[in-house]
């Protein structure tokens, strides 16, 4: 999710009356709620090798544990500088240890569980596994749950401004209105993805080898509805859009989206272009696809994709051009594409 959505649920979380646990306790879970994107320093190395490096090892089991560990320390150790300057607000509240740390996990963890509810896709067993996971149930940048966190905590705050002893009940109303609101979006993603099995499959006479919902901004109950037939560059896909209140025919007939690259066209760009390598690392639903116009002496272009991320508004952000042999004898061994 949004680095805003993270910030958020922290203060959410904070106005449930976690945050009166302990001094900077609405700092810790704030914090804590993004600490885990702290690998987003890999956009700085250009190119598409963030997406073999994003949601992963920050967000796997290691770093759920050391990271609360090493913000507690320095939220102690920001408590103690400030007293030693006589700059530590009067009224905040004792340092409690115990508590300090279990708020930097609780918000630390709340972090990949929001990850995990979008199509991107989270590592959340790295560096023991890199299977990345999807929850396919919400978009990336939902304004539902925005409305409802920024509701909850700004009334929550109000009625506490006020010196009332119901403050908290906002805050718990917005977490128990979007904790339905994910279980809602979870069995919409199940209902589109099984209507849309037997759709395809009765239209193909094939059961699609993977099927996914991907989650559409603000109309939470559409999903675009995408398939895979084969696999590897023996691939091709289609695409409908589900809507839960208008259930017509979704069957699209258009053309399929066909791979047309061969195993060793990627073999042999994966080798040459760590972009490449990264983006099939990363990429769920390749689309592979030599350009015809762009075929030169040095090679044939091929460009690359992502069902998923295929919206021209995104589109630049997730795709990768690079120019391969067009030689079309795999070296031994070269028989799989990315780490799919």
């Amino acid at each position: 999710m949004d680095n805003l959505t993270h910030s958020l649920a922290g203060a959410v979380l904070g106005q449930l009356g976690l945050k009166k646990k302990t001094g900077l306790g609405m700092a810790t879970l704030i914090i804590a709620a993004n600490i885990p994107d702290i690998d987003a320093f890999a956009t700085l190395l250009g190119g598409h090798q963030h997406l073999a490096i994003r949601r992963g090892i920050t967000h796997g089991p290691i770093a759920m544990v050391i990271l609360p560990l090493l913000l507690t320390g320095f939220m102690l150790w920001f408590d103690r500088w400030q007293t030693r300057r006589g700059k530590r607000p009067a009224d905040r509240l004792p340092i409690h240890k115990g508590w300090l740390l279990a708020l930097a996990y609780i918000g630390c963890l709340s972090h990949p569980a929001l990850d995990w509810l979008n199509s991107y896709g989270v590592r959340l067993l790295e560096p023991f596994s890199s299977q990345w996971y999807y929850g396919d149930s919400i978009f990336i940048i939902d304004i539902w749950i925005w409305a409802a966190l920024i509701a909850g905590v700004w009334i929550s705050r109000r009625r506490e401004k006020k010196g009332r002893d119901d403050w908290q009940r906002p805050a718990w109303v917005s977490f128990t209105v979007i904790c339905a609101y994910i279980f809602a979006n979870g069995l919409i993603t199940g209902k589109a993805e099984t209507d849309t099995e037997l759709a395809v499959t009765q239209h193909v006479g094939q059961k699609p080898d993977q099927v996914v919902a991907n989650p559409v901004p603000v109309t939470f109950w559409r999903r675009e509805m995408l398939w895979q037939m084969g696999t590897g560059v023996n691939a091709r896909y289609g695409e409908a859009m589900f809507d839960l209140i208008n259930p017509e025919p979704f069957y699209w007939k258009g053309e399929w989206i066909e791979n047309d690259a061969t195993q060793a066209m990627v073999e042999k760009a994966k080798r040459s272009d760590p972009d490449v390598d990264a983006f099939l690392f990363w990429s769920r639903m390749p689309v592979l696809q030599k350009d015809k116009d762009g075929t030169s002496e040095e090679g044939v272009t091929l460009n690359i994709s992502d069902m998923r991320f295929r919206n021209p508004l995104v589109q630049d952000r997730f795709a990768v051009s690079t120019v391969t042999s067009n030689d079309e004898n795999p070296s031994a061994g070269e028989t799989a594409i990315g780490g799919q």
